[in-house]
């Protein structure tokens, strides 16, 4: 039976795990995600169905630099095989923490995580020009050693230290919406779309083959909002606000924007592309399907922002 409530996807960042760089472990991690998955319980409480997407670059560096130090004890991981990881692994944290969470309401709904997989091209040139970051950051001088020693590409996060980086093809499709979709329209909540989903190419005879990437989990929760029809779609990061002239003396947070606005301000080079950039893209595209808003804000202010308190809120023209 199809769910009549508000359907909002809710996209988490894999950065938003890490609380600081002294807390980083799994049950670190794990406990952040409490927090996170307290603060969409009361979305719940409020009368939202909710689908739950997260990033995941933090750990998917992690996956690999254990790879790289026990590469002479243990065979290595491809990078599709550890996006599957930390959608098991993250997956197991917000649903663990939901499930909790909706029973102490005495609310009576399951939650579940859908591996997902999410269709790229062969042919995007994100291939020959990487620019995701994974993994955390290093100093210029580290960072620029391992990629000597691994055949890493580095570059420079905005302004926060340096990161490797890898190809990051646009998602032309959710493998498994459909599923999504029956699973959220009968009231579950779902957790999807973890690091973007697991990038695939489709061969000519139509059988899927995982790709070396890393598809932008913004970019993919905007089309699963997208297809879905939600009604709402959060972007839950660092910061509570969007700002224009981020870290100048003239730095200006901002309440609202419509799309038209939001465009001008990208244009005009207000959002990098390692942190907001990826954001504020995300979200015009979703609100070009011509329905719904959205919100970027942080995890603690998610309740105040859907009150209209504060985040800021980006909508149609």
């Amino acid at each position: 039976m199809k769910s009549t409530q508000k359907l909002a996807v809710v996209a988490v960042g894999g950065n938003s795990l890490i609380v600081d760089p002294e807390r980083v472990s799994i049950l670190h991690q794990s406990e952040a995600a409490a927090v996170t998955a307290h603060h969409i319980a009361e979305m719940i409480v409020a009368g939202w169905t909710v689908v739950v997407t997260h990033g995941n670059g933090p750990q998917v560096g992690f996956i690999l630099r254990r790879c790289e130090i026990g590469k002479h004890e243990v065979p290595p991981i491809p990078m599709n095989y550890a996006i599957a990881n930390t959608q098991g692994s993250i997956g197991y944290m917000f649903q663990k923490w939901l499930r909790n969470e909706l029973r102490r309401r005495a609310i009576d709904r399951h939650v579940v995580t859908v591996l997902t997989q999410t269709l790229v091209s062969r042919e995007d040139p994100a291939f020959s020009d990487p620019v995701k970051p994974i993994g955390p950051h290093l100093d210029e001088a580290t960072a620029r050693q391992r990629a000597a020693e691994n055949g890493w590409v580095v570059k420079e996060d905005a302004g926060r230290g340096w990161r490797r980086v890898v190809a990051s093809p646009r998602p032309r499709a959710i493998i498994e919406l459909d599923v999504i979709r029956d699973l959220s329209d009968a009231g579950t909540v779902v957790i999807a779309c973890g690091g973007g989903g697991l990038p695939v190419v489709e061969q000519p005879n139509g059988d899927l083959r995982g790709v070396e990437a890393v598809v932008d989990k913004d970019a993919a929760s905007a089309l699963l909002a997208r297809e879905l029809g939600a009604d709402l779609l959060v972007i839950s990061t660092a910061v509570e606000k969007v700002a224009i002239h981020f870290g100048k003396p003239e730095q200006r947070w901002l309440d609202r924007m419509t799309v038209s606005e939001a465009r001008a301000y990208a244009a005009e080079g207000h959002f990098a592309a390692g942190s907001m950039g990826p954001k504020i893209t995300a979200v015009i595209d979703y609100l070009a399907g011509g329905r719904g808003e959205a919100v970027i804000t942080d995890p603690l202010n998610l309740e105040r922002a859907l009150a209209k308190e504060t985040g800021t809120w980006i909508v149609p023209d």
